[in-house]
């Protein structure tokens, strides 16, 4: 299971803090952003080596299931 900011989102953020810098701003005056986008992604084939089971309800919730 892994739960993390969208890789996405993070780019993105990136690119906008690259903007910034090349407009002439500096990096220590730029603002530290959260992240407001998260993943849920869930591995089933490693928990079955694992011998966990992961409930339907979460499964159903998951941004990404991988089998």
């Amino acid at each position: 299971m892994s739960y993390g900011a969208t890789v996405a989102d993070a780019i993105h953020q990136a690119g906008i803090y690259a903007g910034k810098i090349l407009s002439g701003g500096k990096a220590a005056d730029l603002p530290v952003v959260q992240p407001t986008k998260f993943d849920l992604v869930f591995n089933l084939e490693t928990a079955k080596v694992l011998h966990r089971e992961i409930l339907d309800k979460l499964i159903a919730q998951a941004d990404e299931v991988i089998e």
